[in-house]
């Protein structure tokens, strides 16, 4: 009787794997049906090595890591917000009371006091639909925020000569533009909505704009000088993307944990019809 139980048992644990494998497997393949939801080609700035490759004696590729940014609200005396969205914060342009009512939470408390403070801070995140874009015009703002931030450095410099701040500042100025214009993502986090028939009528370019799901939290910032219920999205459901066997000899070696690879290279995502990611294909611009 021992003995058949745990043959019943063994037999019913195997068929669990053979069931979970074979609906893990149709997943992928109804994602993978047809033509994806968006196809954005994105580089090392954007697919850079996940933090888990780093430091091997062999790059074996397995995982990239999406470095995605959102337009911030910036102070004018401050620097520009230059790096990627989940490692600075900051309140999100477009995330404001309406759009989190749109996503439906409960904004009707009142953001100037304790309570409703306590009470924003205290709300579940939802999940909702995301839309990046890539290379567009959050991409464009960034950048020109970058250079006139280093312009009015130069010109603070040169107003003050010899003084080591201002030389520092300009300096600083500088090193920001070369990092926006040749390192920094360029894919930005731009909107947020509940059906994806609507967001892709609004976002129709399915090489410019992809839609994933992500979380989205309330939070009290200001307005002015008026606090108001603001959002931030706490996470994305693409963090890290696996690299097909075949297509890990096209990925350059890196090995240092801050860096972007020492070569570039061009990787083509596809998003299917579950909003889940795929790599399409790697390769390498030819030496100039």
């Amino acid at each position: 009787m021992i003995a058949w139980s745990r043959r019943r048992t063994l037999i019913a644990g195997a068929v669990l794997i053979v069931l979970t494998n074979a609906i893990a497997l149709s997943g992928v393949a109804y994602n993978r049906s047809g033509s994806p939801d968006s196809t954005l080609k994105l580089t090392q700035r954007e697919l850079p090595p996940s933090y888990s490759t780093f430091g091997t004696a062999e790059n074996s590729g397995l995982a990239l890591s999406l470095r995605w940014r959102a337009p911030l609200q910036d102070r004018a005396d401050s620097e520009p917000s230059t790096m990627s969205y989940w490692l600075y914060g900051g309140s999100l342009v477009w995330l404001d009371k309406s759009k989190l009512s749109e996503l439906g939470f409960d904004v009707s408390r009142p953001a100037d006091t304790d309570r409703g403070r306590r009470f924003y801070d205290r709300a579940l995140p939802r999940e909702v639909l995301l839309v990046l874009e890539l290379d567009g015009e959050a991409s464009r703002q960034a950048l020109e925020a970058v250079r006139a931030y280093a312009a009015r450095q130069d010109e603070l410099r040169a107003a003050n000569p010899g003084k080591k701040e201002f030389e520092d500042r300009a300096r600083r100025g500088a090193e920001l533009v070369k990092q926006e214009e040749r390192d920094n993502s360029r894919l930005f986090v731009i909107d947020a909505g509940l059906d994806i028939a609507v967001l892709r009528a609004k976002y129709p370019d399915s090489s410019k704009y992809a839609i994933v799901r992500g979380l989205v939290r309330p939070r009290v910032g200001l307005e002015g000088k008026t606090p108001q219920p603001s959002g931030y999205v706490s996470d994305l459901s693409i963090n890290d993307v696996n690299v097909p066997k075949d297509l890990r000899k096209d990925l350059p070696e890196t090995r240092h944990r801050y860096a972007l690879p020492s070569s570039p290279y061009e990787i083509t995502l596809a998003i299917g019809k579950r909003l889940e990611p795929w790599i399409t294909s790697v390769s390498r611009p030819a030496a100039p």
